[in-house]
């Protein structure tokens, strides 16, 4: 994700999503028979038996494959409720419908960013699904399914008073970022647009934390926020129930600008469940399941249209 820590620190409310799990006892008995179907986001996915079949025989013996995650990072993944284990999210319930497609349970685990890649690589886990930048250099030890891009994105208050459209509609205007960010390295980078257009250069304020600068947008300080696309869709979406800010689309960076592949990471010691997943996704894309899933996050602009392997652009 196109942001200097991966994520930005965001406060937002969390929702509770109906949901249901099939259990997968430990007892080393055949689990061949595929899981139940699941509801997600108000489709019911049922599974696809061709696709089960195809699944390595851990797996569906296991019946479930085993996800890590680091929450919260929202819309991607949070907790149903403040100091709970329960877990929802776009992630979340996308993993669900795939896991419901393959016959499969995804079952999700918490872990540290920075400890994922080396848990799949160590056999922890089989998969992960947590807005992970699909790159080159994580596909030396990984293989990624790109479900998402996600780029940087310009939250206006309601309504759009500004009836602002894109990056060089700032120009002339305040702006609020969060400091150290690749959001501030956009804006600075877009001073050169408002030079070379005749106007003048966009008043930057950085801030802390981005709640800092959504305050400031608010007030009316700023007449925007920059901030990565997928946080300013659910921000967008849920503060005051979706009545304070919008989200500005643009139609030539629907991924937001400077966007980035997000995929799901599956150990490379399990390729017949990549390419599983691979199409169990694509046929989600198909039927229209998974943009109903983006949309219910307010973030539909960011999905892709075919679930393609390893394509970094970096």
């Amino acid at each position: 994700m196109p942001h200097s820590s991966r994520r930005a620190v965001i406060t937002v409310a969390t929702a509770v999503v109906a949901l249901v799990t099939v259990s997968a006892c430990d007892d080393g008995s055949d689990k061949s028979a595929p899981a139940a179907a699941v509801k997600v986001a108000g489709v019911t996915v049922n599974n696809d038996q061709a696709l089960h079949d195809t699944l390595p025989s851990a797996i569906k013996k296991s019946g479930t494959v085993r996800v890590a995650t680091d929450v919260p990072y929202a819309p991607f993944e949070m907790f149903v409720s403040e100091g709970g284990k329960e877990i929802t999210g776009l992630d979340y319930d996308l993993g669900q419908a795939i896991g419901a497609k393959l016959g499969v349970n995804f079952d999700f685990t918490p872990q540290k960013f920075d400890g994922i890649v080396p848990a799949l690589q160590a056999g922890k886990f089989d998969a992960a699904m947590s807005a992970i930048t699909d790159n080159k250099d994580r596909q030396k030890v990984v293989d990624f399914v790109d479900y998402s891009q996600s780029g940087s994105g310009i939250l206006v208050a309601k309504g759009n008073p500004k009836k602002i459209t894109t990056l060089t509609d700032l120009c002339g205007s305040p702006v609020g970022v969060q400091a150290a960010t690749n959001q501030l390295k956009l804006l600075t980078a877009t001073q050169t647009d408002c030079t070379a257009a005749g106007k003048p250069k966009i008043a930057i304020s950085t801030f802390p934390k981005d709640s800092d600068a959504q305050l400031a947008l608010r007030s009316g300080k700023v007449v925007a926020d920059v901030l990565t696309k997928p946080a300013a869709g659910w921000t967008a979406k849920t503060a005051d129930d979706g009545k304070a800010f919008e989200l500005v689309e643009d139609s030539k960076a629907p991924g937001g600008y400077n966007a980035s592949p997000n995929g799901i990471a599956v150990s490379k010691k399990l390729p017949e469940l990549t390419e599983a997943v691979q199409k169990a996704l694509q046929a989600l894309i198909d039927d229209g399941t998974a943009a109903k899933i983006f949309d219910k996050y307010g973030v539909a602009s960011i999905a892709v249209k075919e679930a393609t392997r390893n394509a970094a652009v970096d």
